[in-house]
């Protein structure tokens, strides 16, 4: 096959940007269009220049986002979402200013304005599905396809080597794996590949001797090259890599980072120095003001359903024992820092001593009247969504452990503070799983730890939807809640 063949949008690629930038700017405002003459609102002006604003705001947030870089090796889910996020931040902030402007001031309200971003967001993933859907069947006939090689050897190589293989949307063919120290296994596989006439590559080839992938790409006849050498090899990686800039290769070097705990690793630019955070932030950009704003319109829906049951649980804690209604008590946030979260009062003793660890157990003696009904059905836990309200808390995410089992945890499990990069939730993976309550044993917690770090690292607005309706059908109360 043809280099030209292999990849004929990459030299047009500043265009099909283009292109796609102008796409999506007039189906935002055809979407507009139609929705307001669908309603009969408005001047036609009014919708072109409140659609051209909304556009604008689109191409702002998804620079930022980068919606418009090539996704050839990601999965079409990663880029809705994406799209998604943007269009959300974008229709939100016109949302938000939209009604000072004299401009179609009809189309944002309910329910004009969800015709709208429901449309706009239809068109916008329309077309990417059937872009996307269109390069699958030509690179699937040989057109706009990349040809890779791996160097290495080892599982790094492997992993690295079957991720290509099975990204089968990206058009990547797999040459295989280039290493001068390859086994005697190895060395026998490229002798007997050598006496067949015609070879079939699979994700277990050999392909040659680093000399060999030189040859290979100075003669064109490979596109991409990952390096996947473990870290104590940096003298042949750079060694490795004078050579192939004389190539036109695009070289990629692929990290042995899956010795470490990642979470939401990604690479970062220095003032001109690469590098590469093996420890993240799970929400940043667009995914921060999504979570924030998931949070304030969910513990505000919630709050106006459950004003009248909180009231006559305050009034039934009063009622039942001495003390006050709330509870108060230090607990981690966001990044370590400590805040005070909001609790029904269950015992009639209120400790709040934060190097002294007491949990609630079965039978507690300390449990008021109603106290262990509150606790048993987590109704105690009402009152956190003014910390949601605050920003102290999130309605899902790790539950805040007190400040002395931190300091004991800490110590004893790995990645036990990683839980801290996200805000606390009111109720998380960890409690719908039945991982709560009282942790007398370290491979509780550990079980507990397991699935938050899970949660952190797959975050996703439908994951947190699903927590939410688990915990109001199935409740977390558990056996360990007591």
């Amino acid at each position: 096959m043809s280099i030209e063949a292999r990849g004929w949008i990459k030299p047009h690629s500043s265009k099909f940007t283009f292109l796609a930038r102008c796409l999506d700017s007039a189906l935002v405002v055809i979407s507009l269009w139609c929705v307001m003459q669908f309603n009969g609102f408005g001047s036609e002006s009014d919708s072109i220049a409140l659609g051209l604003l909304a556009a604008l705001l689109l191409q702002f947030v998804g620079e930022f986002a980068e919606i418009y870089r090539s996704w050839r090796s990601e999965t079409v889910w990663s880029e809705a979402k994406q799209v998604l996020y943007c269009w959300f931040a974008s229709f939100s902030v016109l949302l938000l200013f939209g009604g000072f402007l004299p401009l179609g001031n009809e189309i944002l309200e309910w329910p004009a304005f969800m015709q709208w971003f429901s449309s706009s967001l239809l068109f916008l993933l329309g077309w990417r599905l059937l872009a996307r859907s269109l390069l699958y069947r030509l690179r699937a006939n040989g057109f706009n396809t990349r040809r890779v090689a791996v160097v290495g050897n080892s599982d790094l190589a492997k992993e690295t080597a079957r991720r290509l293989v099975s990204c089968t949307w990206g058009g990547y063919s797999f040459a295989g794996f280039y290493d001068d120290r390859q086994t005697q296994a190895q060395a026998r596989h490229k002798y007997l590949e050598k006496r067949r006439c015609k070879r079939s590559i699979s994700i277990d080839e050999y392909a040659g001797e680093l000399r060999d992938l030189i040859r290979e790409t100075r003669a064109g006849r490979l596109d991409s090259v990952f390096i996947a050498l473990p870290m104590s090899a940096e003298a042949r990686i750079q060694k490795l890599i004078q050579k192939l800039s004389n190539s036109t290769a695009s070289v990629y070097v692929i990290p042995d980072l899956f010795t470490f705990e990642l979470l939401h690793s990604r690479s970062v630019n220095l003032n001109g120095i690469p590098a590469i955070g093996v420890i993240g932030e799970p929400h940043r950009g667009v995914q921060s003001l999504l979570k924030r704003a998931e949070d304030v319109i969910g513990a505000l829906l919630i709050l106006s359903l459950i004003a009248i049951p909180m009231l006559l649980i305050a009034c039934a804690v009063k009622a039942t024992s001495k003390g006050p209604v709330f509870f108060l008590q230090l607990r981690y946030g966001l990044d370590g820092k400590p805040f005070k979260v909001w609790k029904f009062r269950t015992m009639t003793v209120c400790e709040n001593n934060p190097t002294e660890i007491r949990q609630a157990q079965r039978n507690d003696k300390r449990l008021t009247p109603i106290g262990g009904f509150l606790r048993r059905t987590s109704l105690d836990e009402l009152p956190q969504f003014f910390n949601v309200l605050q920003g102290s808390m999130s309605i899902v995410g790790p539950r805040p452990h007190a400040v002395a089992h931190n300091e004991l945890y800490r110590e004893q499990i790995q990645g036990y503070m990683l839980r801290h990069k996200i805000k606390p939730g009111i109720t998380g993976w960890a409690q719908i799983n039945g991982w709560r309550g009282e942790t007398d044993t370290l491979e509780k917690m550990q079980k507990r730890i397991e699935y938050d770090l899970h949660y952190i690292r797959h975050w996703s607005l439908l994951w947190d939807i699903k927590i939410v309706l688990k915990t109001i059908f199935k409740g977390f109360g558990g056996k360990n809640a007591y």
